[in-house]
């Protein structure tokens, strides 16, 4: 299964950004990726039914 880009908005600049999503996995999957832009870590968390992103979140990532 191949990866899927995703683009949307980074929560801190608000730049858009695209960000590689691996669909193989059927299940909530989340990890933080810093912003190609700002570098500010984004909290990414999206869920996997059937081999589709159904549901896709980015936030702010706090330590």
């Amino acid at each position: 299964m191949e990866e899927v880009e995703k683009h949307f908005k980074c929560p801190y600049c608000f730049e858009r950004i695209s960000m590689l999503l691996d669909p193989s996995i059927s299940d909530v999957q989340s990890y933080v990726e810093d912003c190609e832009v700002c570098c500010n870590p984004i909290q990414i968390t999206f869920e996997v039914i059937e081999d589709k992103i159904k549901q896709f979140q980015a936030q702010k990532a706090y330590g």
